[in-house]
Order: C-alpha cells, then structure tokens, then sequence
C-alpha cells in the first residue's frame, strides 16, 4: 500500500492538467442547481378552461368567478356553443371543457346538486387528471356558496395539515433528487472515462508492469472521486441553501456520511465497467444504459411504490434507490441516521460489493 499516495498524486495531477474537468466540476452542480429546479417543475399549472354556459345564470357566473379566481387554472374560453368549446380542446387551446346544463340554478335551489359536465384532453394524463381535480375543486366551492348554510358548515369541518413541505412547493421534493443526480452522473462517468481514455493512450500500461496490486490500483482510482463527489455535492447544498433558501432539516454529518457510500458505490461500479471496457464508446453506451436505468428505476424521480414489485426488488440493487430516502428523509424530515440505519446500510453493502468488483475486474495486460 506503499504506492498508493502516489497512485492518487497521480490521478490529481491528471486531473489538475486537463483543462476542461476542473471547470466542470466547479460550474456543472452549481449551474443544474441554478436552472433545473426551475424548469424542471412538474407542477400542474395554468389549466386552460373552456366553460359552456348553457344556464346564463347567477350560479354560473358564480362558477366562472371561481374558476378564474384559482391560481392553478386559466378561463380561456366563455361560450353557450359546446362545439366551440371542443373545437378548442382539439386544437390544444383548452385542457377542460366544463359545461353547466340548463335550469342548473334552479335545481340548486329546489335541493337538487345539478350535473356539471368536465371533459378533459387526457393525451396528458397527469394534466388532466390533476387539472379535473383543480376545477372540481372551484367548482364544489361555488356551488357550496349558492346552497343551503348546512352545506358550507360540512364543507368547514375540514383540517388539513401539510407536515415536512408546507407550502406544497415541488422543488422541495425535486431538490435533493437533482443533488442525487449530480453526484451519480460525476461519480460514474469521470473516473471510468478517465480510466478508458488511459486504456486507449497506452499510458496504463505504465502501470501494469509495475507491483501495483489490484487493491492499490482501484483504490488510486476511486479516492479521488470519492473526494471530488464530497466537493460536488457540497457545493450543490451551498447553492440550493442560498439560492432558495432550503437547508437540509437533518444532520450535515449524515448527509456526507450517505454521500460518501453513494460515491464509493457508484465509482467502483463506473470503474469496473471501464475495466471490462476496451473503448471510450463502449463504455459511455454501457453506462449510459445503467445511469438511465438508475435514475428511472430507483424513485428519483417516479415514485418507488407506484412500480410494480418486480421492479421495487429490482431496485434495491440500485445505491440511488437508498440514497434517494436517505436525502429527502434528511433534507425534508430531519430524519436522523438511527432511523434511515436500513438505508446506509445497505449503501455500505453495495458500496463494498461494487469496490471489490471493480478490484476483481482489474486485469494486468501482457
């Protein structure tokens, strides 16, 4: 292990006299986590609204106060033709078409609930589901309003209390995946590119005629990144924490300490890859294949309990599987590393599994 400063000298060094990395790992996490929590918002917002007036009446003008008042939904068309209302879901103009019948206000009045009709574009699912809520919503309101008293007193009976993000902000949620994301993407691709790009050089094998054993050689390649993802994701919380004003409501300690293991993990798995790698093409499409399997399968940013078990036990194979709880726990709950122990230990399994592998796949060419 005598070897093993100078292994790591070396790499820096490397690393130092390359032109473009050093830029990049001090711009790239700082610039997504700048752009992507605000692009990257999957918020369902401005739903267009047709409404087809079919009763002109005091309850529908209610409706469309409603309706026009909400901050998520936008009353794009008013209209007593239903046809031109389709004509403008076809055309993409309207996201809801939501049509009051005639003698709707009189059928309140007589203690009937009138038939309100929504119809919804659902090429987009998630839209139109979200968004038939948001005008149900206003709609139930409204004619709250135009009933009877006892009506508004049941509809005041409900409490609700939102714990770990108050104020429903989707970036909250968002935030710590796209800190995930960054350290995956540097810890993968770097050092197995790095090492690929040493294969094709024939600089690697310089070391190869020399004592360096398998341990000493992994080791020399994966310290360096692991310090540079410590780097990454430290000036991920800096930018975030300044920038939108979200510390993580847990320990700093247990972050390092679970970004640690996830940049152990993921460069052993990154090297081991460029070990049975005998070109930079092949390597990028082989890790292309498993960075995009991670982050879809690993509830990053679909949630892990909406797939199907087969897929859930897949996933736990995945370190972004258990360091995506361990950050959100942190950063939204203020969880504690007694109560995520599951998680970073199972971190540190694949984290060891992925190290030795990339150890055993080390092989010293003729």
């Amino acid at each position: 292990m005598s070897s093993l400063k100078f292994l790591i000298r070396k790499e820096f060094i490397q690393f130092r006299r390359n032109k473009f990395l050093p830029r990049l790992i001090f711009l790239f996490p700082i610039l997504i986590m700048l752009i992507a929590p605000l692009v990257a918002n999957m918020e369902v917002k401005n739903v267009k609204v047709a409404f087809v007036d079919g009763d002109g009446s005091a309850l529908s003008r209610r409706m469309m106060s409603h309706l026009a008042a909400s901050n998520n939904l936008h009353l794009s068309l008013v209209t007593n033709d239903y046809r031109e209302a389709y004509s403008q879901l076809e055309a993409c103009k309207a996201d809801v078409i939501v049509t009051v019948p005639h003698g709707a206000e009189r059928s309140l009045a007589n203690g009937i609930m009138p038939k309100i009709k929504i119809d919804a574009n659902a090429v987009n699912s998630t839209k139109s589901g979200i968004g038939s809520q948001y005008v149900t919503a206003a709609l139930a309101a409204a004619l709250s309003e135009s009933s009877n008293r006892k009506s508004q007193i049941i509809n005041s009976q409900f409490s609700i209390l939102n714990y770990y993000n108050e104020t429903l902000d989707y970036r909250h949620y968002m935030i710590p995946a796209f800190i995930i994301i960054i350290v995956l993407l540097v810890c993968c691709f770097i050092p197995a590119l790095n090492l690929v790009v040493e294969k094709e050089k024939g600089t690697i094998e310089q070391i190869n005629v020399t004592p360096v054993g398998r341990l000493e050689f992994t080791l020399g390649k994966l310290i360096p990144y692991w310090i540079i993802g410590i780097v990454v994701i430290t000036e991920a919380i800096l930018t975030v924490g300044f920038v939108y004003g979200l510390w993580p409501a847990g320990s700093i300690g247990a972050i390092y300490l679970g970004a640690f293991l996830f940049a152990l993990a993921m460069s052993g798995f990154a090297v081991a890859i460029a070990n049975i790698s005998d070109t930079m093409q092949q390597c990028i499409f082989v890790l292309f294949f498993f960075v995009m399997l991670f982050m879809l399968m690993s509830g990053i940013l679909t949630p892990l309990r909406s797939m199907p078990q087969w897929a859930q036990w897949l996933a736990a194979a995945f370190p972004p599987r258990w360091f995506a709880e361990i950050m959100r726990g942190l950063y939204l709950k203020g969880a504690t590393i007694a109560e995520l122990g599951l998680h970073y230990i199972a971190l540190g399994i694949l984290a060891t599994v992925f190290s030795l592998l990339a150890a055993a796949t080390y092989r010293k060419q003729s």
